[in-house]
């Protein structure tokens, strides 16, 4: 789960072979950043891809005051003209990748404990928050 700018706030370890979906609610609830509350004026959005696209997702978005940007299955892009006055959303999540990928540590997994791996991850988020927040340092 990241920030508008791709910022790293929470993140919950599974294997591979783990959909995604079935982890939202973990990496939901993992953010460390506390949440202000939901409001007509100050909606937060959550950007999924299409492997998001199950009822229970959402669900899961609904309860959680969240506004969807979920691509559905099966709908074309082309389907849907391109607003230039609206910025794409998706590429963040990407960004926050790439920046974790610059962790050698994290890029090959060394650890075989999944603790382990998670307080490297949870280093590296926080080194790049750091790095990313603008402040002196």
């Amino acid at each position: 789960m990241t920030d508008g700018r791709g910022i790293p706030l929470g993140l919950t370890v599974a294997g591979a072979n783990v959909n995604d979906h079935l982890l939202l609610e973990q990496t939901l609830q993992a953010m460390v950043v506390e949440r202000p509350s939901p409001s007509r004026t100050g909606e937060q959005h959550l950007c999924l891809d299409k492997g998001y696209d199950y009822e229970v997702v959402d669900t899961l978005v609904d309860e959680q005051g969240f506004v969807a940007h979920l691509r559905r299955r099966g709908e074309d892009t082309k389907a849907k003209p391109r607003d230039p006055a609206k910025k794409a959303r998706r590429w963040v999540v990407e960004r926050a990748h790439s920046w974790l990928n610059r962790f050698r540590r994290i890029l090959v997994r060394w650890e075989k404990r999944a603790d382990t791996y998670t307080a490297m991850l949870q280093i590296a988020c926080a080194v790049t928050a750091w790095e990313n927040a603008g402040l002196p340092g």
